[in-house]
């Protein structure tokens, strides 16, 4: 599994833990809430400056956006 989808999976999950929509996160972040799905659904590639952004915006460590997950 390659970093995007399991970044992809990690937010997904942390942000269903939070009962945070994508609209929230979007706000929160300062990104668009397009981008933060396409994110979601593993279609785009995060940068690090946007892995900041989402981390800070769930209140979360950067590297638990990135930790492995088991299929």
């Amino acid at each position: 599994m390659d970093l995007k989808e399991v970044m992809a999976i990690n937010l997904r999950r942390m942000r269903h833990d939070k009962n945070i929509t994508q609209e929230e996160l979007a706000d929160r972040s300062g990104l668009s809430a397009r981008y933060i799905g396409a994110i979601e659904r593993g279609d785009k590639s995060a940068t690090v400056t946007v892995l900041g952004k989402i981390s800070e915006a769930l209140g979360v460590n950067p590297a638990e956006l990135l930790a492995s997950v088991t299929k």
